[in-house]
């Protein structure tokens, strides 16, 4: 490791902002948000590709007879002067430009709808557990988990209607998917493959099989899906070329579309540093336990059930009598959602592993529930915050504050009645900075998305991701398609830690006490926005963010 490379990321001084009115172009001028927030409407309408045959059009014709309006909505967007605005409104200007820059970025290098047959997948069973689905989706998904089945007649039409976009997509699929990016094509096929599975079981659910226009349009999209997989399969052999998008465009998107200021080679240092210092202190914590007996992973349903409901009633009690967060009626009745079932250990993945010894750090990841809730409940003021950013803009906040509050929770006394648990924490920060690693030298061109499985496997302690394969793959996969998204949970536990440091100095600067429930209400209040503009909100300084937001306009290379 090059030690001289660590000052500038434990500084956190690299790359810094200029001021919105510094990176205008000439035109004219506005000064008003509310300009701003008719921009963002307008953007957002125009990000919605138009129709081909009844679904979203991602056409090569489409993208470049659309790229002028682009165009105009950006240089509308770079004309605004935000200087005399509050910081939050300043904030609202560039999560809009990161949105523009993140469809300039999809446009011309990322191309799921050309490189990534999962793009292609149109039925989610579940809801994601961030704002948005993870990884680059299609406009006209199927969102199976808001539908109550027996269906009404409004919801039933209402499927319909979704389910009678998939064979038009799946047809355009076959056009559109002309890349060459083998570990993205071969590990696609079977999110399209599962997709016939999940149509098949839409089949069995209450009230579906009676209904003959229902089934109809269940079965022409899974035959459609069939076709599109048996396609997939026969474009499989001929395609040879790397999955990742290199070094140089992975940090100009990194620093321009999720503002996270660092380089493809500081988050290798810094995955590097977390993974060796998880490593070591789950050994010194193991050396402190080394006479208390070991955890025992429950052994039936009923002993799961008991262990869940222990953890939950721990968890939420420990944030309300510590005063760690203000804890809203919400918050209980969202994570009870989720507290999962008893799985026999040969059928264990990494998390479930974790849960089946304790489920307390796995359901303080699960502050992401409390999120959603939040999102659900009490939205955001700021109608540009108010739902999920595009493109996954939101990892380094969601991600990476559901990675730091694992710790934060143990460091604050969480599992002062049970020390071994504190051995979970660790592993499960290994596992992370360990996976993210791999998908780091994946984006790189340097290892195979097989090969980068291999570092996530071998370096999670224990051996606990070598139970169940299914587990990487998915990751790996998901990591390689969304750049960024695999480190976000190291990144951006390590800017929300940072952030914390900001706020606390300044409270110390001023005279005031330090209280983490101020801090936690305050990071909760603004919304799912990177982080690091959510740092330079809260403290109102934005010296370390000055060249950020400006300073990293090289171009980005096009992939072959």
């Amino acid at each position: 490791m090059n030690y001289r490379l660590l000052l500038p990321v434990l500084l956190f001084l690299m790359f810094g902002c200029q001021p919105a009115s510094q990176d205008q172009t000439s035109g004219s001028e506005s000064t008003k948000y509310e300009d701003l927030v008719n921009l963002f409407q307008e953007w957002r309408s125009f990000e919605k590709p138009p129709l081909l045959e009844g679904a979203p059009d991602y056409s090569a014709a489409t993208f470049a007879r659309r790229r002028p309006a682009f165009e105009q909505l950006r240089q509308r967007l770079m004309v605004m002067n935000d200087t005399s605005w509050p910081v939050a409104q300043q904030v609202d200007w560039n999560i809009v430009r990161a949105e523009m820059n993140g469809y300039d970025f999809n446009d011309r290098i990322l191309q799921p709808w050309v490189r990534d047959p999962a793009f292609y997948k149109s039925v989610w069973m579940e809801r994601s557990d961030v704002p948005a689905h993870e990884g680059p989706t299609h406009h006209a998904i199927t969102e199976l988990w808001t539908y109550v089945f027996p269906l009404t007649t409004e919801e039933k039409e209402r499927l319909i209607h979704d389910l009678q976009v998939i064979p038009p997509l799946n047809k355009q699929a076959m056009q559109n998917l002309s890349g060459n990016a083998k570990d993205l094509w071969v590990t696609g096929i079977r999110d399209i493959r599962t997709q016939a599975a999940d149509l098949q079981t839409i089949l069995g659910l209450p009230g579906v099989a009676g209904d003959d226009e229902l089934v109809t349009a269940i079965q022409n999209a899974n035959t459609s899906t069939l076709e599109l997989v048996s396609w997939l399969e026969g474009e499989a052999p001929m395609k040879n070329g790397p999955s990742g998008i290199g070094k140089e465009n992975y940090t100009w998107y990194q620093q321009n579309v999720h503002l996270v200021p660092l380089t493809w080679n500081d988050e290798v240092i810094l995955l590097k540093l977390e993974l060796a210092r998880a490593w070591s202190a789950l050994k010194l914590e193991e050396h402190r336990n080394r006479d208390l007996p070991q955890l025992q992973a429950v052994n039936s349903p009923e002993a799961y059930d008991s262990l869940a409901e222990q953890g939950v009633r721990s968890l939420i009690d420990f944030l309300e009598k510590e005063d760690i967060v203000t804890v809203k009626d919400y918050f209980e009745p969202a994570i009870r959602e989720h507290l999962g079932s008893f799985v026999p250990a040969e059928e264990r993945n990494f998390f479930l592993i974790t849960a089946h010894h304790d489920p307390r750090p796995l359901f303080s990841h699960f502050y992401h529930w409390f999120e959603l809730a939040r999102m659900d409940t009490e939205p955001h003021p700021s109608v540009i915050r108010r739902g999920p950013l595009l493109y996954n803009i939101f990892d380094s906040r969601n991600e990476g504050t559901a990675t730091a509050v694992e710790e934060l929770f143990m460091q604050a006394g969480l599992y002062d009645d049970s020390p071994r648990t504190r051995e979970i924490v660790y592993i499960m920060i290994a596992q992370r900075a360990a996976r993210g690693l791999g998908s780091l030298y994946a984006q790189a061109n340097e290892m195979t998305m097989e090969e980068a499985g291999g570092i996530h496997s071998e370096y999670t302690p224990r051996g606990w991701m070598k139970t169940e394969k299914e587990l990487r793959i998915f990751e790996q996969h998901l990591y390689l398609r969304q750049p960024g998204y695999g480190t976000s949970y190291i990144t951006g536990k390590y800017l929300l830690e940072n952030t914390l440091a900001q706020f606390a100095r300044k409270q110390e600067a001023i005279g005031e006490p330090f209280q983490l429930k101020d801090f936690f209400d305050r990071l909760n209040a603004i919304g799912n926005i990177p982080i690091w503009l959510g740092s330079w909100e809260m403290t109102g300084d934005r010296t370390d963010v000055n060249q950020l937001l400006n300073g990293n306009q090289n171009e980005t290379i096009p992939l072959k």
